[in-house]
């Protein structure tokens, strides 16, 4: 795997994680009861980018390092992916 490939694979790993981990503990204005006005009701009422940013990095690490070896460890290849089925050919 080339180097370019793992940073596409660490970018894509990662935006993966930011999506499941941004809903997790997410406390809304509506449940707070303080509503800024101008917002929705279902906006966050205390969202900490940087520490949002630094758990789903850190869970991307792992996340990644498990790919990588999944990889040089020859349980994923290119030859196992039935492209033919993908692709929908017979």
């Amino acid at each position: 795997m080339s180097g370019p490939t793992m940073i596409i694979l660490f970018v894509i790993t990662w935006f993966l994680v930011m999506f499941v981990v941004l809903p997790i503990r997410l406390r809304t204005q509506g449940e707070e009861g303080d509503i800024v006005e101008g917002t929705h009701a279902g906006a966050p009422a205390d969202f900490r980018l940087g520490r949002t940013m630094l758990i789903v990095t850190l869970i991307t690490l792992v996340v990644w390092g498990l790919e990588i070896w999944a990889v040089r460890a020859g349980l994923v290849t290119e030859r196992g992916i039935e492209w033919q089925r993908i692709l929908g050919r017979q």
